[in-house]
């Protein structure tokens, strides 16, 4: 299930984000989660698994029709699972008016979920 982020998610939040190559350490993740923070149409998004346990995340600009999708992560146990493409579609489901786009690291799994989506 698809939770948006709060502030008393916040180390959940960097954990997760942790994972992604590039935002390895704290005051990279920090400046992350602030830009995130900073303006409404900036979203973070967590999942929460059957279990319980939150193992995912999703973060996104939201404009009047566009979703553009920054970030992707998932925690190692639980990635082959299908993670992503179910944060994907409770996104969509989320925004069903709006297209959704990924930045340069996300277009390609993106699209597989797109294609995946239209079968």
């Amino acid at each position: 299930m698809l939770y948006k982020y709060k502030s008393g998610y916040k180390k959940i939040a960097m954990g997760l984000l942790s994972f992604i190559p590039n935002l390895k350490e704290v005051s990279r993740l920090s400046t992350e989660v602030e830009w995130y923070e900073s303006q409404d149409d900036r979203c973070l998004f967590l999942w929460k698994n059957e279990d319980g346990d939150f193992c995912g995340i999703i973060g996104a600009e939201i404009d009047d029709k566009i979703i553009m999708v920054r970030h992707v992560a998932v925690s190692p146990q639980y990635r082959e699972e299908g993670v992503s493409f179910a944060m994907f579609s409770a996104l969509a489901q989320r925004y069903p008016e709006h297209k959704m786009m990924g930045s340069f690291e996300v277009a390609p799994l993106l699209t597989k979920w797109e294609k995946k989506h239209e079968d």
